[in-house]
Order: structure tokens, then sequence, then C-alpha cells
């Protein structure tokens, strides 16, 4: 898939729960445990909406696929 845009799914290779925080991660060129740092401070600061939020988007964001060719 060259169609030169990134793709937002979760990642298999950067994976503690679902993969969300580390794809999210890879989305940004950034540091997987640093966007699960900042993602663990707003679930904490906000009485457990970003658990919420992390299973939404568990849920909505797609696997990552190997492609081999």
């Amino acid at each position: 898939m060259g169609d030169g845009y990134k793709k937002l799914v979760r990642s298999k290779q950067n994976r503690t729960i679902c993969g969300v925080c580390g794809g999210i991660g890879e989305y940004l060129n950034v540091d997987p445990t640093l966007v699960r740092l900042i993602w663990l401070l707003c679930s904490l600061g906000s009485c457990g909406t970003g658990l919420i939020i992390y299973i939404v988007a568990a849920l909505i964001i797609p696997e990552e696929h190997d492609i081999t060719m």
C-alpha cells in the first residue's frame, strides 16, 4: 500500500494490551511509552474516562496486517 500516507492501526510489535498506544506512537513517530504515560495521566485526571476511550479505540482502530510479498 504505497499511497504515500500513513494509516493509524493498532500495533502488533508495540503491544501491551490491545496495541492502541503503540499504534498511536508509531503513527506520530514518538515513543509508545510516552503515549502510554500521557494516556495514563489523562485517564487518572478524568476519573477513568480514558479507559472507556481506550476500549472504544481498540474496537474502532483496525489491527496492523503483515504484508509479505
